[in-house]
């Protein structure tokens, strides 16, 4: 089943009128062997800002008081959250497409085109690893939070907490 949504596109006003299949349409159509055109249409909508684990994670650290920017392009790899007084930066990863290691999102792989998804998902973890040590060498502390964690509040509000008490402790300035 496909819904109509009209969309509104830029300043000219401009509407465009889109057929969009359900989730679970898109969901068996990844399990079915879809066409490449198929496969590239999904693809791009996966979007790399504004994501529901990062706003997940932009308000729980306003709701503790702080203040941030976003994706600052001066700063190695753009980080999610850039926390400036506290010269932090957060990335917010992608279980699946940053190899978490604590869950079985970041360890699957796509069963069709293997060589392919293999070397951009460690190509991934490699420029996260530089992106994250380039920000250390210029000073700035780095924060990692998994898509996995966003999920579990309990387990978020830990690893939120755990971060602002660190910037309060002495040995953080």
């Amino acid at each position: 089943m496909a819904k109509t949504i009209t969309v509104l596109r830029g300043g000219a006003g401009l509407r465009a009128t889109t057929q969009i299949s359900s989730l679970r349409a898109c969901h068996a159509m990844s399990d079915q062997g879809e066409t490449r055109t198929a496969r590239s249409g999904l693809m791009s909508r996966i979007g790399s800002k504004d994501t529901k684990p990062e706003v997940v994670v932009r308000k729980g650290l306003h709701a503790r008081g702080e203040r941030f920017r976003l994706h600052r392009k001066d700063l190695p790899g753009k980080p999610d959250v850039v926390l400036p007084r506290h010269r932090t930066a957060v990335f917010v990863h992608g279980c699946f497409w940053h190899g978490c290691p604590d869950c079985d999102r970041g360890q699957r792989r796509p069963k069709s085109n293997t060589a392919f998804w293999n070397a951009k998902l460690a190509a991934n973890q490699t420029r996260d690893a530089r992106d994250v040590a380039d920000l250390q060498n210029l000073g700035w502390r780095v924060e990692t939070i998994w898509e996995c964690a966003t999920r579990d509040p309990s387990r978020l509000n830990i690893i939120l907490d755990r971060l602002v008490r660190s910037w309060d402790s002495p040995s953080h300035e």
